[in-house]
């Protein structure tokens, strides 16, 4: 299990990027979710090692990560989101130098490691193919090949379908959700959809602070009853009084949902919750003051 204590952040330009996180992550895929400018990378730096926190604590297994950085990388495994490789080197041939990074010295238990890796990710046909010939998803499957590198025992993942189609999409969630069994793997991400169809576990991450959290079914359940939908036409006015969950355009009009313990007028019908509303609902959720 991965435990968060109190973890906090602030740059030195004044950003508040953590706010005294606490979160326990089981072994599975955690779900991270939140919008562009969140705080998910800084989370994800903290956790990689890649930066300090300013207070806080952070134990995998009972192993304090924040301690002892250095030592604490033999346990982990990291995908950015920004995962740069060298484009005339082949596959195989990175992957075998980054082996030798991670403290494989000896040659033929390195090809061995090198070749299962590939083939765990589909990759093995192409293990000649310099990377600066695979398509995106390609890349991201090569990034979780080097993440899983000396197995670790924590995988982070930083938006890794961002700008995926959709077939690479849902080869590389089939892939996440393998690699998962035995492991912690925490999939930070802004798509909702992710989230839905991988984690049984997640957290909504806003403004730095951890909104909400619980299994993605329990969630939901708590706006069953509350959550409605009508169709408008595009240019049809809203009322101001309704409390908007979403407005979008499906089949050539607009869907409006709507958060209320009754329906707001005649026109709309009570739906089932998706993540989504959870998702939407959280993040226009007013902090409330406690009084200590």
């Amino acid at each position: 299990m991965l435990e968060i204590q109190g973890l906090s952040k602030t740059y030195d330009n004044g950003i508040q990027a953590l706010k005294n996180i606490f979160l326990k992550i089981p072994h599975g895929i955690f779900g991270l979710l939140g919008p562009n400018g969140a705080g998910k990378s800084s989370l994800m730096r903290t956790l990689a090692t890649l930066q300090t926190a300013d207070q806080g604590n952070v134990t995998l297994d009972g192993i304090d990560l924040l301690r002892d950085p250095q030592q604490a990388r033999r346990y982990l495994g990291y995908l950015p989101q920004d995962f740069g490789v060298y484009p005339q080197v082949s596959a195989a041939e990175l992957l075998n130098q980054l082996a030798v990074f991670k403290g494989f010295v000896n040659a033929p238990e390195r090809r061995g490691l090198v070749a299962e890796q590939l083939q765990l990710v589909n990759l093995y046909d192409q293990r000649d193919q310099k990377l600066g010939t695979f398509s995106g998803g390609m890349r991201q499957r090569f990034g979780i090949a080097q993440a899983l590198l000396g197995s670790p025992r924590l995988v982070i993942v930083d938006e890794p379908t961002a700008g995926l189609d959709p077939a690479e999409r849902i080869r590389f969630q089939n892939l996440l959700a393998t690699i998962s069994r035995d492991r912690v793997l925490l999939l930070s991400t802004h798509i909702v959809e992710d989230v839905a169809e991988l984690c049984p576990k997640m957290a909504i991450l806003d403004r730095g602070k951890i909104v909400q959290q619980g299994s993605p079914r329990t969630l939901m359940a708590h706006l069953q009853g509350r959550v409605w939908m009508c169709a408008a036409a595009p240019d049809q006015p809203i009322d101001p009084q309704w409390t908007i969950i979403t407005t979008r355009m499906e089949r050539g009009g607009r869907c409006v949902r709507v958060l209320s313990d009754t329906a707001p007028d005649a026109s709309f019908q009570l739906v089932e919750p998706d993540l989504n509303d959870v998702y939407f609902t959280a993040l226009m959720a007013q902090p409330v003051a406690i009084a200590v």
